[in-house]
This record gives structure tokens, C-alpha cells and sequence, in this order.
């Protein structure tokens, strides 16, 4: 071939649409910017002649643009290879690359070459031909018909035919003269719909923030009936890449700060224990020294928004996804609507920086949590279980938030008072009753009871009420009753609700409703005074009872308030019925509205300070019950954590998957934004996030799909809010995250206008679900050592408890919502059908059983879903799964014709947007395969001669 200049890699034309409706869009605030008409094209030859006159050429078209003003040659894309034949018709088209849009004077070089082995590096030159956009845009029917240049300058090589691609309804017109290997083929051309608009991503409020650097690339393929469509690729990266795992990098090192600061606020402990809280301190502040580090390292990178598949085990970026992309197919077919197929594809989620040596975090969470007993005692400490150590952290994330919010609610309470409004009045009494009962049942736990006590045991000083222990005894004593207490114990029925050990007339708070003043008094048990206070006595007996007092106080002290705002508002209803209707104004007007404020201050202030007795009290026995559990995993469990952190990172998740389903989630949700439907699905329901992965259950992958599997389980921690933007400028549209590890909240912001659209359960802040599931087929030659020699249980089990939990969501779903709101499909399969074949085959022993895959995938577009597909870097087994998916959906949806089936395959492997994702990643136009390798993968996935080869990858 002719020498040329790099390939560029970044062309972009048509800017994914939001909605088949661009005009309701527009009503609802989405600002579409007006462009020029696009210039696209399709391309074909006619009396092709080849270099050896005994065979027709295997031909294939490159296309590059020539800077009118620069004057030099910008290599563009290429044609599929059309095998065989002297009258080509090439199926891949030409769009403009947004670097340089066409202008009438921007000139387009087509040559023509005949490639004898099926790969471009061995073709050889047919010919040349020069024409400018201008020269098309005034060509009759937008049509050009050149001669070919041969290089001796005879124009005896051929023609080439430009025929010029709009988007909207298609028409065929006959082309008599160009003919391909299939009887009465027509060449199409596309007619521009008067009431098609363009949405522009890069300029648009919605998209701007989150998607850029698209890749566009256009097919025309036929269709059963001898029609034709087109067809568009079109891949983006995505700013949350980094812009995700930064933000959860600084929670992270928030939240541990606070954990530092909760030990030190622990008090005096014991020579042991406080020997224990400084060496977990200690590693803490690596933890948190280590991601300060990181995020520094990644603030210094600037408009980059993918990591490259060659950087997945580099330690600044491991918290960044690998190659994490957004890929939409639209389809155009004659006289029917747009179509639009969306996918995200990311590398496997996992600690590539770290290795897989002892295997990922599914084997190391279980081989830890059998071995932390043994560090318990080794390092005399409480052994609690998981379900403790979650029980702590969920106390303490549910006191951090209602704490604030009940003070808040209090102050209403007063403010509604001040004001004299009944109904201010008794709505903020509602919230306040509403968010307190929350707090009372969250306290009432016998962890917190019991840890209070290990708590005690733990200070110098301690004597048992009960018996004297020295503080390791009392810590054996204190597992004990850990592990026989009952943790299934029923919530609490009232908001008096108390324990058994403690008697109704204990109470320490009394209410005088007819004189309306609050005393206290000390019941038989002699409780403590309601005055602030150490939260753990030091020097003597510990009360056991204490805590059952504490937090029976503060349903008490609600009760008070509640007590005195009936009686006022029973006081002013009977002032009222007894004055006549004339002097009511009179009476209403003459009220001193301090009145109110006055009676219940002394009872909100009360209850206020039972709350942050409370508080107090509690955060010091879950942040003990989190030092013993930290303490008995120094040996490791530190180093899982960050381990752990960094595969959530990327997932949404985790770290790096939560990248990736809050880029899902956003794209979903803007495709989407006009469908009443899915919105109302959303908020009800929830949406489905299906992960398709191709990873082997051999060596180091098996790692990565124990690293792959807890990420995505661990994305059942975040729920997504949709809020309204300040403004509408590009900084206020990002997404938030919020929260600490044991649940984060996505913000997604849009547009004021946009937002009023929303349901009102949306639009008041309905916390919206999402719920992941995990299939994973190995197909690689890995993966035929593991079928026959090796362990696929951990596929199998993963397979099978992931088709539970869809068949759950479909349960729920089909409850909750009508059929009618899910998407309608040409395949007229019942979902229930679907879930039952999906079940047989997850159950079914057959090596490589894609089918699984397929089916999945199938499900979840059904189900409005958001479909992920990942294998190790994203790049060469994740293309041959999206381009077979997306061969399949226009074969299943949109009747493409059997004999294009395999040509529409090749095309979108050799010249669509995954090569160009290869390109992107190692700056090499070849899948990472072998022709070892592919002997052993399903026919289907394999790539097309002369795009495969040995590369770093």
C-alpha cells in the first residue's frame, strides 16, 4: 500500500440520540444545536481490473481527506475486502471525522487496492480518483461516478461510484450498472426525513459531561425482502472513569479519617487494647496515606477519560477502569422507527496491580473469615462475624445520618410552634415520630447491648456486677454471649417499646399532660439522670441495665412531645368552638404565638439530648466491635480492604465497576428520558445491570472472576438519585457520589426543564435500584484446559445463583409493573420461555455453552436493562461478543438477510468501531489472537482473516 500518515482513530459524525423523538426533547429543555447537513457516503466499483488479468480483484477501498488549507494527506478509514469480484459493492460507508469537518472545498482521495491474502498489508494498487464534497453535493441524485487512475495515469482500471447517505426514511434506487455476487442487487440510497433532527452529545446539556471522543461508523446492509438499512456504530469513552474512582477516593479517605477519629474518642483503654488500637491506627494511616497518594497522582492527569489496556496493572491508576466504553447501534430500516442497541464494555474488574497469585477476593474473603478465629485468639479479641461487623457499620451509618435529621425535624417542630400552624405543626410531629421510631429500632439490637459491655471489660479498672474477671476473661465471657444471643429478636412494635429488663415504671422521664410541664423522677431501679455524662462509667460496677434505660429514654421523651402537641391543639380547638364565629378572628389574632414554643422547648430540648446521649453511647460500642474486628485481621485483612476497594472502584462499581454502572445507569436513563414506561419501571421497580464476562476458570483469570464476582455483588450497595442541577452549565451535570462503603449514592443532575419531565416519586428524591447480575462463558483455549483437566465449578455456581436472582427481579417486576411498559421485540419469545431456557442451559453440562450468554443478554434488553460485556482488557474477545450481538439483533429485530449475516460480521470486525478500540489501546490494528487460540474458541467469536496476530495486549 501506499505510505500514509497515522490512522486517526477519533472520527465522529452522528451524535447519539436521547430519544427517537428529537422534538419532544427539545420541549423538554434539551437545546439541540442546528448543524450543516452531514456528508456521508457509500462507495462502489465497476469493472474492477486486477494485477493478474486470470482473477477478479479482491477489492477494497482506502479513504483519506486532503486539508485544503494544509494541503496534506490524512489517512481516514477503509472499506471491508469484497472478495472476488470486479463489480464491488462495499457494505461499510464513510463519515467525517469532528477534526475535520467537510467544507465544499475539502477534497476526498479514494484508492482502490487488490488484496490478495485477505489483508491489507499485502495489497497491491488498482487505482486512484480526487473529487471534492462540493463536486458531490451538486452531483445529480448527490451521485459521482469516477474513472480510476491507474498509477501509469491510463484511466483503464476501473470506476468508483460515491453515492451520497442521509439519515431518515430509505428508498432504493436502481443502479443498473453495479452489480455484486447476489442476483438483482440494488444499491441504496437514503432520503433525509423532513422531521429528523441531529442532537449534538458534545453541546448538549445531557450528554456533554459524561460522553466524549466518539468513534462513528456507518453499514448499509440488506434485508430479507431486498430492502435495505443502515446502519450506525458508534463508540464514546466516558468522563467517569476518572472521574468516579476520584470521588470515591476521597470518601474513602474521609471515611477512615472518621474511624480514626471515633478510636481516639474511644477513651482510656487497658495496656492491651489500646497497644491493639494503635497498631490498627497505624494502618489506617497507610491506607489513608496510600490513596491520598493515589488521588494526587490522578489529579496531575488531565483531559484523559480511559485507561488503555496496557495500563491495567499500573499502581496510580488501578482504581481507574480498563477501557471502559459506551457503544450504541442505530438502525434504520425502510418505513419503520429508529432503533437503538446500547452496550458498555469494560475490562474485567479486578486488583490487576496486586496479582493473582492466591487467587482473587471470593477465594481470600472465605479463606479469611475461617482463618479470623484463630487471629482472635491469637491477638485476644472478641470474634465477631460478618453479620456483626455489618450490623456495627449499619448502626453507625444510620445514627450519622438520622442524628442530624432529627435535630433538624426538632427545630421545625419549634418553628412550626413559633408560627402557630396546626398543620405545620403536625406534619413536622409526623417526620419527627417517623425518622425517631427509625432510630429507636436501630438501637434496640443486643450487639450494641453486649458490646457496650466488652467495652467496659475492655478499661482499666473494670468490676463485673455480676463477678469479678480479669478483662481477657470478660472478653471470652462477652464472645460467648455474642454468639448465643438471638440477633433474629422482632423490632420494636411501639415507640415504647422496651426490653424485658426494663420495667415501664423505670422511666425516667414522667409527663404532667394537664399541667404540661415534664419532671423526672428515679423509679425503683434508680436510673440515671438524664444529665450529660460519661457514656461508659469507669471505677465500678457496670449497670447492665444502663443501655435499656438509655434508649427506652428517648421513646419516652418522644412521647412527651407528642403528649404536649395534642394537648395544645386540643386547647385551641376548644378555645375555638367556644368563641362565637365573629371573634374568632379577634381571638386568633390576639393569641400570643410564643405560647407553644414555650410549653414544648423544654421537651424538644430533652429529647434532643437523649438522642446524642444515645449517639454517643452507641458509636463508641460499634466503633469497639469495628477495632476488635480490624484488630483480628491485621495479619491481611487491611491489605483485602484496599483490595476490595479498589474492584468496586471500578465496577460502579466497587471502585471500578462503579464507574461502570454509573456510566450504564446515565446512559440508560437519557435514552430513556421519554419513555413512561421505563420510568415508572425505574422508580418502582428498579432497573436489571447484566455483566456478560468471557473470562476463563483457569489460571490468573480465574482470579480475576473471583475479583469480578464480589465487585458486582458488592454494587447492590448503591442506588442512584436523579436531582435537579443548580444550573444548566457542564459543572453541575456531573454525577455525585455520596456515602461511606457500606452504601454510596450516585446523584445524577439534569436539567431543570429536563427534571420537571420526571414522575413526582423521582422528582422528590425516591432512591432508585439497581440490581447486578453476573454470567460468565470462558471461551479461550484457557478454558478448554479448564473443562478438561481443570475446575469449572466456580463458573457453574456463579452461573446458577445469578439465574436466581434475574428469575427474582422478574418475579418482582411483572408484580409491580404492567407488561405493557417493557420494550416491544420482532422475537415474540415470552420472557418466562427465555428464563426457563436460560435455567436449562446454566444447569446443562456442555463445554462453552454461549448460549447462556446469548440468552442473557436477551433477557436483559427485554427487561429495559443495562448490558455490560467484559473479558480481561475489553478489547479482543469483548469485540467479537459485541459485534456478534449486534449481527444477531439485526438479524433477529431487523430481518437482515442471511447471506449479509457473515459479510455484516466481517465488516464490523474489520472496520468498525472495535478495531478502532484496539487501535486505541496497544496503537495496533490486530486482535490479540493466534490461530492456536481460535482453534479452540466457538466459531462464532472468531475474528476475520488478517486481523489477528501476536501483539502486546
Amino acid at each position: 500500500m501506499e505510505d500514509s500518515p497515522q490512522h486517526l482513530g477519533h472520527c465522529m459524525v452522528d451524535m447519539k440520540e436521547l430519544s427517537a423523538n428529537p422534538e419532544g426533547l427539545t420541549a423538554a429543555g434539551v437545546f439541540l444545536t442546528p448543524k450543516l447537513p452531514r456528508v456521508e457516503f457509500s462507495l462502489a466499483c465497476h469493472d474492477l481490473v486486477a494485477s493478474g488479468r486470470d482473477r477478479k480483484p479482491n477489492a477494497l477501498v482506502q479513504v483519506a481527506v486532503i486539508d485544503p488549507h494544509k494541503q496534506h494527506l490524512i489517512t481516514h478509514t477503509c472499506t471491508e475486502i469484497v472478495e472476488a469480484n470486479k463489480d464491488p459493492l462495499f457494505l461499510t460507508g464513510v463519515t467525517f471525522p469532528s477534526e475535520y469537518p467537510p467544507s465544499p472545498e475539502t477534497l476526498v482521495k479514494l484508492t482502490v487496492y487488490d488484496a490478495k491474502y485477505k489483508s491489507q498489508e499485502s495489497s497491491s494498487f488498482l487505482g486512484s480518483a480526487t473529487f471534492s464534497v462540493d463536486d458531490l453535493l451538486r452531483a445529480k441524485d448527490e451521485r459521482l461516478s469516477l474513472s480510476l487512475r491507474s498509477s501509469d495515469g491510463v484511466c483503464a482500471a476501473g470506476t468508483v461510484v460515491v453515492s451520497r447517505l442521509k439519515m431518515g426514511e430509505m428508498e432504493e434506487v436502481d443502479v443498473d450498472h453495479i452489480t455484486t455476487d447476489i442476483p438483482s442487487q440494488k444499491c441504496p440510497l437514503v432520503c433525509e426525513s423532513a422531521s429528523h433532527a441531529c442532537i449534538d452529545r458534545e453541546n448538549n446539556p445531557l450528554t456533554g459531561p459524561v460522553f466524549k471522543n466518539p468513534v462513528c461508523k456507518v453499514y448499509r446492509f440488506q434485508t430479507v425482502d431486498s430492502k435495505w438499512m443502515l446502519v450506525r456504530e458508534q463508540m464514546e469513552e466516558c468522563t467517569l472513569s476518572f472521574g468516579i474512582p476520584k470521588q470515591l477516593l476521597s470518601l474513602y479517605i474521609r471515611e477512615d479519617m472518621s474511624r480514626l477519629q471515633e478510636l481516639r474518642e474511644l477513651g482510656e483503654l487497658s495496656p492491651h487494647w489500646d497497644n491493639l488500637r494503635k497498631e490498627v491506627m497505624t494502618r489506617y494511616g497507610g491506607i489513608i496515606s496510600s490513596y491520598q497518594e493515589t488521588l494526587a497522582e490522578l489529579d496531575k492527569i488531565t483531559g484523559r477519560s480511559f485507561k488503555p489496556s496496557c495500563c491495567k496493572a499500573q499502581k496510580s491508576l488501578e482504581f481507574i477502569p480498563i477501557n471502559l466504553h459506551t457503544q450504541r447501534m442505530r438502525v434504520t430500516c425502510p418505513r419503520k422507527t429508529d432503533a437503538f442497541y446500547d452496550i458498555v464494555t469494560v475490562g474485567a474488574p479486578a486488583a490487576h496491580f496486586q496479582g493473582f497469585k492466591c487467587g482473587g477476593l471470593q477465594r481470600l474473603l472465605s479463606r479469611y473469615e475461617a482463618e479470623k478465629k484463630s487471629f482472635s485468639t491469637a491477638y485476644q479479641c472478641i470474634y465477631y462475624s460478618p453479620e456483626h461487623t455489618a450490623k456495627a457499620q449499619e448502626v453507625l451509618s444510620t445514627m450519622s445520618l438520622l442524628q442530624p435529621l432529627i435535630t433538624s425535624l426538632a427545630d421545625q417542630l419549634l418553628q412550626a410552634a413559633q408560627e402557630h400552624s396546626s398543620t405545620g405543626l403536625k406534619d413536622a410531629l409526623k417526620n419527627l415520630s417517623d425518622k425517631t421510631e427509625q432510630f429507636v429500632h436501630t438501637l434496640k439490637d443486643e450487639l450494641v447491648k453486649s458490646a457496650l459491655l466488652a467495652l467496659h471489660a475492655a478499661q482499666p479498672g473494670y468490676v463485673s456486677k455480676n463477678q469479678k474477671q480479669t478483662p481477657v476473661q470478660a472478653d471470652q465471657h462477652q464472645g460467648h454471649i455474642l454468639q448465643r444471643s438471638d440477633q433474629n429478636q422482632s423490632p420494636v412494635q411501639g415507640l415504647l417499646g422496651h426490653s424485658p429488663a426494663t420495667s415501664v415504671t423505670e422511666s425516667t422521664v414522667v409527663c404532667n399532660n394537664v399541667e404540661g410541664s415534664q419532671t423526672t423522677t428515679r423509679g425503683e431501679g434508680g436510673p440515671l439522670p438524664l444529665k450529660h455524662q460519661d457514656s461508659i462509667p469507669h471505677h465500678k460496677e457496670y449497670d447492665e441495665e444502663e443501655w435499656d434505660r438509655v434508649w427506652a429514654n428517648v421513646a419516652k421523651c418522644l412521647n412527651c412531645v407528642i403528649a404536649m402537641v395534642d394537648k395544645l391543639q386540643e386547647e385551641e380547638s376548644s378555645k375555638q368552638e367556644s368563641v362565637p364565629e365573629q371573634q374568632l378572628a379577634d381571638v386568633i389574632t390576639s393569641h400570643n404565638p410564643g405560647d407553644w414554643r414555650e410549653q414544648l422547648c423544654p421537651l424538644v430540648a430533652r429529647l434532643k439530648e437523649c438522642v446524642m446521649e444515645v449517639v454517643e453511647k452507641a458509636k463508641k460500642a460499634m466503633t469497639f466491635v469495628l477495632l476488635q474486628e480490624a484488630a483480628c485481621s491485621i495479619p491481611q485483612g487491611f491489605v483485602l480492604q484496599q483490595r476490595r476497594d479498589v474492584v468496586f472502584s471500578q465496577a460502579v462499581g466497587g471502585n471500578t465497576e462503579l464507574a461502570a454502572l454509573a456510566c450504564g445507569f446515565i446512559m440508560r436513563l437519557y435514552a430513556g428520558m421519554q419513555d413512561k414506561g421505563f420510568l415508572r419501571q425505574l422508580h418502582l421497580v428498579g432497573l436489571v445491570a447484566q455483566f456478560e464476562s468471557l473470562l476463563s476458570t483457569y489460571s490468573e483469570e480465574i482470579g480475576m472472576l473471583e475479583d469480578m464476582e464480589v465487585g458486582i455483588s458488592d454494587l447492590h450497595r448503591v442506588m442512584f438519585k436523579i436531582t435537579e442541577a443548580k444550573t444548566d452549565d457542564l459543572s453541575d451535570l456531573q454525577p455525585l457520589v455520596c456515602g461511606r462503603r457500606d452504601h454510596f449514592t450516585v446523584e445524577v443532575p439534569l436539567p431543570r426543564l429536563v427534571f420537571q419531565t420526571l414522575p413526582e416519586q423521582i422528582k422528590e428524591g425516591k432512591l432508585l435500584q439497581v440490581f447486578p447480575v453476573l454470567f460468565n462463558v470462558g471461551i479461550n483455549e484457557q478454558q478448554t484446559i479448564a473443562e478438561r483437566f481443570g475446575d469449572i465449578s466456580l463458573q457453574e455456581r456463579i452461573n446458577q445463583k445469578n439465574f436466581e436472582m434475574l428469575e427474582a427481579y422478574y418475579k418482582s417486576l411483572s408484580e409491580k409493573v404492567p407488561v405493557e411498559c417493557l420494550p416491544c421485540f420482532q422475537t415474540q419469545t415470552d420472557i418466562k420461555e427465555l428464563l426457563e431456557t436460560l435455567g436449562q442451559n446454566v444447569v446443562t453440562k456442555k463445554r462453552k455453552n454461549v448460549e447462556i450468554l446469548w440468552i442473557a443478554g436477551t433477557i436483559c434488553r427485554r427487561l429495559n436493562g443495562i448490558r455490560f460485556t467484559s473479558c480481561k482488557s475489553a478489547k479482543d474477545r469483548t469485540s467479537m461478543s459485541v459485534t456478534l450481538e449486534q449481527c444477531a439483533l439485526l438479524r433477529d429485530e431487523h430481518q437482515l438477510s442471511k447471506d449479509f449475516f457473515l459479510r455484516a460480521l466481517d465488516c464490523m470486525r474489520r472496520e468498525g468501531c472495535r478495531i478502532e478500540n484496539v487501535h486505541k489501546n496497544i496503537r495496533c490494528r490486530k486482535y490479540a489472537f493466534n490461530m492456536l487460540q481460535l482453534m479452540a474458541f466457538p466459531k462464532c467469536y472468531r475474528p476475520p482473516e488478517g486481523t489477528y496476530g501476536k501483539v502486546d495486549s
